[in-house]
């Protein structure tokens, strides 16, 4: 971190359920922290600890040059920066507006407009790894902006995470954010189909959870295939095609035996059925012949 970097002015708009521990990483930035929420008493842990409180969210851009935004929707991001308390109303030329607030990427773009008209940067910057991520500074941040924006936030964005990916312009953490969480409940829905199964089949689901969750500490889970830098099929002479065509093998194998279980047990699995059908192609080794059994 540089001397110029550190010296920044820091704000952050919205002390909920993420941005309280997130802000809370920031009580010893150097450059000073401003906070406001439309739920005053919700800064008072924060003055307490020595930050600022400002009324509203431009009295906080008025002596602010990075800005954090963590609000629930796109409607309270555009109050935020558009409304007549807004940050536009006072924001200085070069302020960052940091949204890590998960909204439409087209609601990002068209927000990036309007502030490049006040010649404020806007970056998309949702985050993943909850509050527990946050509280230990320990949060990955999906940012989309422009290289000097992305430069300029990274020394207190490193007070709270500790994985900063820039994906791209505007628009791209945000697409990044919908790509990561479609794969986190996606994964909930098939845990609650595996959980069906196992009930029925008499088992004791919660020992069945601490068994996933002691086995995917080691394997990685899901995101344990996501190694490649394309979808496209691989080649056979490729270092991966053995590797994956033995996960494909592996988990057809399984999802099969799982699936002739839910048939004497009465039990529905789409979720199993459209895995088993699509494993293969998806890992790029191509299906086998219990792919479409």
């Amino acid at each position: 971190m540089t001397l110029e970097s550190s010296s920044v002015p820091v704000g952050f708009i919205g002390l909920g359920n993420m941005g309280a521990p997130m802000a809370k990483r920031l009580l010893d930035w150097p450059g000073g922290l401003t906070v406001c929420d439309v739920n005053a008493a919700a800064t008072l842990p924060f003055t307490e600890a020595g930050a600022r409180a400002a009324v509203d969210p431009a009295a906080l851009a008025a002596e602010s040059t990075v800005i954090c935004v963590t609000v629930v929707n796109d409607e309270q991001v555009r109050e935020v920066l558009t409304g007549p308390a807004g940050i536009l109303r006072t924001a200085r030329p070069g302020t960052v507006v940091a949204v890590h607030s998960t909204i439409s990427d087209e609601t990002a773009e068209q927000l990036a407009a309007v502030c490049a008209e006040h010649e404020v940067e806007f970056v998309d910057a949702p985050v993943s790894g909850g509050a527990p991520g946050a509280a230990r500074g320990a949060l990955a941040v999906m940012v989309g902006g422009s290289d000097a924006a992305v430069e300029r936030i990274r020394a207190p964005f490193g007070c709270f995470s500790d994985l900063i990916v820039h994906a791209g312009g505007v628009g791209a953490g945000t697409r990044m954010k919908l790509a990561r969480n479609l794969l986190h409940f996606v994964s909930f829905t098939a845990a609650a189909e595996a959980q069906r199964l196992a009930e029925a089949a008499g088992l004791d689901i919660a020992a069945l959870g601490k068994v996933v969750r002691h086995s995917d500490a080691i394997t990685g889970g899901p995101g344990a295939i996501m190694l490649r830098d394309t979808t496209a099929p691989i080649d056979p002479a490729d270092f991966w095609y053995s590797i994956l065509g033995h996960v494909r093998d592996l988990g057809e194998k399984d999802l099969s035996l799982a699936l002739e279980l839910g048939d004497r047990l009465g039990i529905q699995l789409p979720l199993a059925q459209f895995a088993r059908t699509g494993l293969g192609s998806g890992l790029g080794v191509g299906d086998t012949a219990l792919s479409s059994g």
